[in-house]
C-alpha cells in the first residue's frame, strides 16, 4: 500500500477494525486464573526474571530487618555507580560517554592510552558509505527520524560484506561501526528532512576526528557548527545517563530477544530502534517538553504554587493538555524514592540554565519538581514513591541546547546503542537458546464451515 492510497480510513477498514477488536479480546480475569504475568511483571510491578547480566544493574529497594522497602534509586554500569562515573570525569573532558562504552563493552574503566586507542577506532568508523547520503539518507526523507535511522541501518547491511558473520570480533566491529555513525545517520537524516519539506537550508557538516560523540552531534547539527563547553559537557552526561539501564527495558530486551535468534547485527538494532521509537520509551521526554509548553501557557504565574497545583491537578483528571491523566516526567517502572539519572542531572541542568537564560523555565520545573509528588499521591493509590524520571530534565536540557524535537528520541538511541551493543555481545558470547516463552491458548476449538454453509 502506498503512503497516499486513502486520505482517510474507509467504511470498509473501520468495520473490519470492530471485527479485528471481537477477535482479539480477552476477558482481563483469565490473566489472573492463569497466573499471567502481563508486561512480564508481577502484580507489584516487578519485572519477571527472564536472564542474567553482568552489564548493569538497577537499584530501587533495600533490605531492612528481613523486608524489602524502597530506597534512593541507584544505577551501576559494570559495578561502578553512575555517580561516581560522572562525578570524576575530567571538567575539561567532554568524552565521557567514549569512556563508559568502554566500559560497558570491555568490563574495565580504560587507561589513558586505552581511551585513546578507542576513541581513534571510533573516528576512524564515524565514515559514511561514499554515496550514502546522497543515495539514501537524501531519498524520501522522513517526517519520523526514528524510521530514518532504523532504514539507514538495514541498508549499511547491504554495504557490509560479512554482515550475516556472527562471529564475536566481527558483531564487535559492526557495533563500533553503529555507535561511531548513529550521529551522522540521525542528524543527517533530520537535516534532510527540514530541507526536502521545510525549504530550510541544507547543511552537511563533515565530522572532525577528534571530536567526541557529544561534541560531533551539535557540530554537524548547527550551521555554524559553534557550541560552548558547558552544552557539549551536558550533552555527554546526557549520554552517559542514557546509554544503558539493565536488561530488562523493553528496547533491549528486544536486543536480547532478536540476537538469540542467530540474525545479523543490522537487524537486530533496527528492532531494537523500533522499540525505542514508542512514545511509553523513548519517546517520552517529548511529551515532557510539550506538557510544560503547554503549562506555560495556561499558567500565568508561574511562581505561583496554587495555580502551578491547580494545572497539575487538571493533569490528573485529564482537564489539560493532552486529556491523558498523566504528569509526565513523573514516575518510573523501577524507580520509587528517587530516579539516579535526574538526581545526576539536575545540578549540570541549573548550570545550563543560567548560561542559556532559561532561569524562570528551570524554577517552573523545579516547583513541578517538588509538587507533582504530593498531588500525585493525594489523587491516586501510590503502591511505591514517585519522582522526577530522567526524562523530566532531559526534554529541558534539549530544549536549552536548541535541538530540533525530532532529534530526542535519536539521541536517546545515540546514547542506547552503547547498551545495545554489550547486550547483544553479551547474548552471543553466552550462545544461549532463542528465546521462546509460552502463550497459553484461551480460544474454543470449532468445526470447519464450508464456505457454502457459512
Amino acid at each position: 500500500m502506498t503512503t497516499n492510497s486513502f486520505d482517510e480510513l474507509t467504511p470498509d477498514i473501520i468495520s473490519l477494525s470492530k471485527l479485528c477488536f471481537d477477535a482479539n479480546q480477552i476477558p482481563s480475569e483469565l490473566y489472573t486464573e492463569y497466573d499471567v504475568k502481563r508486561g512480564l511483571r508481577d502484580l507489584n510491578g516487578k519485572g519477571v526474571l527472564v536472564g542474567l547480566t553482568n552489564i548493569s544493574e538497577v537499584c530501587s529497594t533495600k533490605v531492612v530487618n528481613g523486608e524489602v522497602v524502597p530506597a534512593e534509586g541507584e544505577l551501576f554500569y559494570r559495578g561502578y555507580n553512575v555517580k561516581d562515573l560522572v562525578k570524576n570525569i575530567s571538567p575539561e573532558s567532554h568524552f565521557g560517554f567514549e569512556e563508559c562504552t568502554y566500559l560497558l563493552l570491555f568490563g574495565k574503566l580504560p587507561r589513558a592510552g586505552e581511551l585513546e586507542k578507542f576513541c581513534s577506532i571510533l573516528s576512524e568508523y564515524r565514515t559514511l558509505p561514499t554515496g550514502f547520503v546522497r543515495d539514501i539518507i537524501m531519498k524520501a526523507p522522513s517526517k519520523d527520524m526514528m524510521n530514518t535511522l532504523a532504514r539507514s541501518v538495514l541498508t549499511l547491511y547491504a554495504y557490509d560484506d560479512r554482515a550475516n558473520d556472527i562471529s564475536l570480533p566481527n558483531v564487535l566491529r559492526q557495533c563500533l561501526e553503529l555507535i561511531s555513525l548513529f550521529p551522522l545517520l540521525s542528524v543527517y537524516g533530520y537535516q534532510a528532512y527540514r530541507h526536502y519539506h521545510d525549504g530550510a537550508s541544507l547543511f552537511i557538516h563533515t565530522p572532525k576526528p577528534e571530536l567526541s560523540t557529544a561534541e560531533t552531534i551539535l557540530h554537524i547539527l548547527r550551521p555554524d557548527s559553534k557550541y560552548s563547553p558547558l552544552e557539549a559537557k551536558l550533552l555527554d552526561i546526557a549520554l552517559i545517563l542514557h546509554m544503558e539501564h539493565g536488561g530488562g527495558n523493553n528496547s533491549t530486551f528486544t536486543t536480547h530477544l532478536v540476537s538469540s535468534s542467530g540474525t545479523d547485527t543490522y537487524s537486530v538494532i533496527a528492532a531494537s530502534l523500533g522499540s525505542l521509537k514508542g512514545p511509553k520509551h523513548g519517546g517520552a521526554n517529548i511529551k515532557v517538553v510539550q506538557m510544560f509548553e503547554d503549562m506555560k501557557e495556561n499558567v500565568k504565574d508561574w511562581t505561583d504554587e496554587e495555580e502551578v497545583g491547580a494545572y497539575l491537578t487538571a493533569l490528573l483528571h485529564k482537564e489539560a493538555f493532552d486529556h491523558a491523566g498523566l504528569i509526565y516526567g513523573m514516575g518510573h517502572a523501577v524507580y520509587s524514592l528517587s530516579d539516579p539519572r535526574a538526581v545526576i542531572f539536575r545540578s549540570f541542568v541549573e548550570k545550563l540554565s543560567v548560561e542559556k537564560g532559561y532561569e524562570k523555565e528551570f524554577a517552573l520545573y523545579s516547583l513541578v519538581e517538588r509538587l507533582a509528588p504530593k498531588i500525585i499521591a493525594e489523587e491516586r493509590k501510590i503502591y511505591k514513591g514517585v519522582s522526577p524520571n530522567v526524562d523530566f530534565f532531559s526534554g529541558f536540557v534539549y530544549h536549552m541546547l536548541d535541538l530540533p524535537l525530532e532529534l530526542y528520541t535519536p539521541i536517546f538511541a545515540i546514547a542506547r546503542i552503547a547498551g545495545w551493543s554489550a547486550h547483544r555481545l553479551e547474548e552471543l558470547t553466552q550462545n544461549g537458546k532463542i528465546m521462546r516463552p509460552a502463550y497459553k491458548n484461551i480460544g474454543e476449538r470449532q468445526a470447519y464451515v464450508p464456505f457454502s454453509q457459512r
